[in-house]
């Protein structure tokens, strides 16, 4: 079975997804659930929410950073109290209907409140790009011991090493890094689906993934993409409607695009296969019959010696492989070669 502890340990070839409804519940109970029961029909491996107080996550003076044509609210602080109405009595009834649904519940805390009552309800923690720099609260979280996801999005590589160094002196090495791009929305020439590779090959010691932020596509082209180059965990936001008017919607996948990517991912996975060289199993039959074998060019008489323009090389690989034609060159022939006769060691 599929886990996002195993996943966060390297332990696990699968894909975790994360369908990441956040606030686009607008504040509804009822929504919520909506939201659980089709990401879990869809097949997503967990539904997350964001959990937080408006007072606790913004000044009254925090202007806003997303894109205002989609989202016309100025103030962080009022946009947030537009979503801040679930408190820890939701989240328990949240968790407990995502678990009837079965699909694993997340919340990302954005306080020490939120972290302490969704402990309790939760595999791992989630953490925003924007809690990064956020050494006091990334400790306080690593010392729950429970699996740390925390995406990258805004940063640098210096800055992503002393998150996770901090999170490492907490004695909490299960950590997973997302590639995140912190713009909503983000365009395509944005996404730069590369620096997946370069946190693997700086963080080599813990499994990578991508929390993605793009108009979704029909053929959810960036969250497949970022798979294949070797995102884990894959987290995106989750709507039931991505027309309707709202905080993140017009940037979300909705059911059908979860079961896009999940089939893509059951036909790409396969296809993927091994990450070493090796001859298959489906393979022997070609290995034997497909490569070549020295072959008499000519008759050869029983202790003649064998020239170059006695011998050729066709299929099967039956006989001597032309990997030894230097050592049959020279020989003598223990026995009468009709031409077209394949090689065999016992002839000469």
């Amino acid at each position: 079975m599929k886990t996002i502890n195993e996943i966060v340990k390297g332990n696990s070839n699968d894909i975790y997804l994360i369908a990441e409804a956040g606030v686009n519940h607008d504040g509804s109970i009822d929504n919520a659930k909506k939201l659980i029961e089709e990401a879990a029909s869809a097949g997503a491996d967990a539904i997350k929410f964001q959990s937080y107080k408006a007072g606790k996550l913004a000044s009254k003076n925090s202007p806003s950073y997303w894109d205002l044509s989609k989202q016309p609210i100025t103030s962080q602080y009022e946009l947030f109290t537009k979503y801040d109405s679930f408190g820890a009595p939701e989240y328990i009834e949240l968790a407990e209907h995502a678990k009837k649904v079965g699909i694993d519940f997340m919340s990302t805390p954005f306080d020490l409140d939120a972290a302490e009552f969704l402990n309790d309800l939760m595999p791992a923690f989630k953490i925003a790009s924007a809690d990064l720099t956020n050494h006091p609260f990334l400790k306080k979280l690593a010392n729950y011991n429970k699996p740390l996801i925390l995406s990258t999005g805004a940063s640098t590589i210096g800055e992503i090493e002393s998150a996770v160094r901090v999170i490492e002196e907490a004695g909490n090495k299960n950590i997973a890094l997302l590639h995140c791009v912190l713009s909503y929305p983000t365009q395509h020439e944005d996404a730069h689906l590369n620096m997946i590779k370069h946190i693997k090959t700086v963080f080599p010691q813990y499994t990578v993934g991508y929390s993605d932020h793009t108009f979704p596509d029909d053929s959810m082209v960036s969250l497949t993409t970022a798979a294949l180059l070797g995102a884990k965990i894959i987290e995106k936001h989750f709507t039931l409607d991505k027309t309707l008017k709202g905080n993140d919607h017009f940037h979300s996948m909705d059911p059908s695009d979860v079961r896009t990517f999940i089939n893509n991912m059951n036909k790409i996975l396969p296809l993927l296969g091994k990450n070493y060289k090796e001859p298959l199993e489906a393979e022997k039959n070609a290995i034997k019959f497909a490569r070549r074998s020295l072959v008499a060019n000519v008759h050869i008489s029983k202790g003649e010696e064998i020239t170059e323009e006695m011998i050729t090389w066709k299929r099967p690989g039956t006989g001597i492989s032309p990997i030894d034609y230097d050592k049959v060159i020279g020989r003598l022939a223990r026995v009468d070669i009709k031409e077209d006769d394949i090689l065999t060691w016992d002839m000469i």
